[in-house]
């Protein structure tokens, strides 16, 4: 499925060629007190310019599209999606792409104002279109995320759904290589479902009763859902990483997770240690750093989605046996 969100706009040759120059020029002159930009995209076998707005999604779109496309990140490995803030370089990005695919359900709701702006004409696809929302607490919502959670990801089989829309989206962009797209559609999805099954192989040796999960802010409840693990709280109270938790969250927060026997609070890459620090002091706790959600490491064994997926689970199951 896919969705054109109201991001395309007409393509006017001229015009559009005047404000890529201008755009590279503004980001050349921002390159010395900026943060590094991703490198742009570059066309593949079918010459289609993709861009993935996080590093979990290119990593996923690029098993799809196979050596037909090379399927550029918008945001650096590392950055929090839910804090973002668009570069020029991003903007001439997304004006020379193509095709751009986005998470959806509110993750790139800081990137919506620039995209509109972009300029050039291109196939959006919402990776999560079709996905229905977990429920949330409402004490856990905020303007930002009214539709709910946006971590489908780290559920697998959501993935999967993930697959098909971007497996029909480039096969609409690029209608000669809907075969490939097909052929390696099936391969990661085979590979996905066996990843879906190891995971549940390895939580099976975490006791029923310490199954319980405290994250740095709600981006684990798929996760949980499908494995079987009750998130007790997190410490931001949300599912982005833009609020902070009163004084009195954080009490209430030390008191559950006394009372449930949590045994450890995770960390995502990136994320600031003292207030779960401060946690695992009063509650008795360990705190395990470097889970990695948004953003797949570079190298080692984190890289890549599944490899991502992989570490997070060894990482809690170690944390909780």
């Amino acid at each position: 499925m896919r969705g054109s969100t109201g991001l395309s706009t007409p393509r006017t040759t001229l015009f559009t060629a005047c404000r890529r120059v201008l755009l590279m020029v503004m980001l050349l002159s921002l390159a010395a007190c900026g943060r590094a930009s991703a490198p742009p995209a570059s066309p593949g076998d079918a010459g289609l310019m993709v861009v993935a707005a996080e590093p979990f999604l290119a990593d996923i779109a690029q098993n799809v599209a196979g050596s037909r496309a090379v399927v550029a990140t918008l945001m650096p490995a590392g950055v929090d999606p839910h804090a973002y803030e668009p570069t020029p370089g991003d903007l001439a990005r997304v004006a020379d792409s193509d095709v751009l695919i986005l998470n959806g359900a509110g993750l790139e709701e800081s990137l919506l104002e620039m995209l509109r702006n972009a300029g050039g004409e291109r196939l959006v696809i919402e990776a999560c279109a079709g996905l229905a929302s977990r429920a949330v607490p409402e004490a856990n919502t905020s303007s930002e995320h009214q539709e709910g959670d946006p971590h489908f990801w780290l559920d697998p089989n959501h993935v999967i759904h993930y697959v098909e829309n971007i497996r029909a989206g480039l096969s609409e962009a690029d209608p000669a290589g809907a075969a490939t797209y097909a052929a390696n559609a099936q391969q990661y999805v085979a590979r996905l479902s066996e990843l879906d099954r190891w995971i549940a192989e390895q939580v099976a040796a975490i006791p029923a009763d310490r199954r319980l999960l405290v994250t740095n802010h709600e981006s684990f409840g798929y996760f949980a859902d499908r494995y079987g693990f009750r998130v007790v709280g997190t410490i931001i109270p949300g599912v982005s990483t833009g609020a902070a938790p009163s004084a009195r969250q954080l009490a209430e927060l030390v008191d559950a997770v006394k009372a449930a026997g949590v045994r450890a609070v995770f960390l995502e890459t990136g994320s600031n240690p003292q207030l779960a620090q401060q946690l695992a002091r009063e509650a008795g706790i360990r705190v395990v750093t470097q889970l990695y959600t948004h953003s797949p490491a570079a190298d080692g064994p984190a890289a890549g989605y599944l490899g991502m997926m992989e570490y997070n689970t060894r990482a809690i199951v170690d944390a909780l046996q």
